[in-house]
């Protein structure tokens, strides 16, 4: 039976991640087959890709709070699975240089972000995952994780694909409705102005989330 680190490995090993491979970063796929709780997610950003430890930035330290967990049971693959849309940093639109510009040899572009998800600014911002990542490895690295019982489905992407048709405003709006999915806005700070618009998240999904995330993990 494929193992976890053995899909990393083929991820890694994979054409068409050759151009992440080449800088030396690793698929930034997490978890072990005991993980209660798995987060669907976007794509890493680029301080975690540099890092390579997924949510290592102010993204990251938003959801933890939001979950209420320490940084130690975030980071355990054995109860918190991480498993985005695209497992490396998928560049940046206008970046003359660095680790992160242009990384990819296909440059998506778009229209804009669905409400609740970061919107790049006019000449930067990260560029959307590449929509046949989740195609090619999501369904086997799913099947490695047979105990997860609670499912948080972060941003537009993730909402897509694993919830249908619907605004992210919609989604975590009703977010009880899709257990044991759990909907969420992106954590991003470029996704401030939503959370002041919609000051029900603060105060209702939230205490919600860190219910259902204990539970989880007891």
């Amino acid at each position: 039976m494929t193992t976890l680190d053995e899909l990393r490995a083929e991820i890694a090993a994979h054409e068409s991640n050759a151009w992440a491979t080449a800088r030396g970063w690793k698929p930034l796929v997490i978890g072990e087959s005991t993980a209660r709780i798995l987060i669907l997610s976007q794509a890493p950003g680029r301080l975690a890709q540099e890092s390579g430890i997924a949510f290592d930035d102010p993204s990251g330290r938003l959801l933890r709070s939001w979950m209420d967990v320490t940084d130690a049971e975030f980071w355990d693959p054995a109860k918190v699975a991480i498993l985005p849309m695209d497992a490396y940093f998928p560049g940046s639109r206008g970046a003359p240089s660095g680790p992160g510009a242009r990384a990819r040899p296909d440059v998506v572009t778009g229209t804009g972000a669905e409400s609740g998800t970061p919107a790049p600014a006019r000449g930067g911002g990260d560029l959307p995952p590449r929509p046949d990542f989740a195609d090619r490895w999501h369904p086997r690295v799913l099947q490695q994780l047979p105990e997860v019982r609670l499912r948080l489905v972060i941003g537009a992407h993730a909402q897509r694909r694993y919830l249908g048709p619907g605004s992210v405003t919609e989604h975590v709006r009703d977010a009880e409705a899709f257990l044991p999915f759990f909907p969420l806005v992106h954590p991003s700070p470029l996704a401030r102005g939503w959370r002041t618009a919609n000051p029900w998240f603060a105060h209702s999904t939230v205490p919600l989330l860190r219910r259902l995330v204990r539970r989880a993990l007891d």
